[in-house]
């Protein structure tokens, strides 16, 4: 892809004025929502040529390679862009089926019920074993 390609297929997207635009990852064989996150123009672009997400870090103020230090990265299988072109949609295979940093497949592991947050998913492995 030509930078200019590159450079017009970004265009189209409507970006925060913090140069944003929000990504949703959704396992791609089940249709479950995994997470939620945030890119920016390099982390997207870095996506689409990687073939694995990659997310802008709004705490860290840095780029995120999704599995970088857990080893669980997401390999994704398509990009999607909204009617508003305003929100990505990542249809991903999550590797090691864990996606959420609390070591759950999902990052929405609780429902509201009864009135309170209920843990709906249990942890699939111990975060302390995940990062170092």
């Amino acid at each position: 892809m030509t930078e200019l390609n590159k450079q017009r297929w970004l265009d189209e997207i409507k970006w925060t004025d913090e140069g944003l635009v929000p990504a949703i990852a959704q396992d791609a064989t089940t249709g479950r929502v995994l997470m939620f996150a945030w890119m920016n123009r390099e982390s997207l672009a870095m996506t689409v040529e990687k073939g694995e997400a990659v997310y802008y870090s709004r705490s860290r103020k840095k780029l995120w390679h999704k599995g970088e230090e857990s080893g669980h990265i997401q390999k994704v299988k398509s990009v999607r862009l909204d009617c508003d072109n305003d929100v990505i949609l990542l249809a991903i295979e999550q590797i090691g089926d864990i996606a959420c940093h609390t070591g759950r497949q999902s990052c929405f592991f609780r429902e509201f019920s009864n009135g309170v947050w209920q843990t709906m998913d249990a942890v699939i492995k111990n975060p302390k074993d995940i990062y170092k």
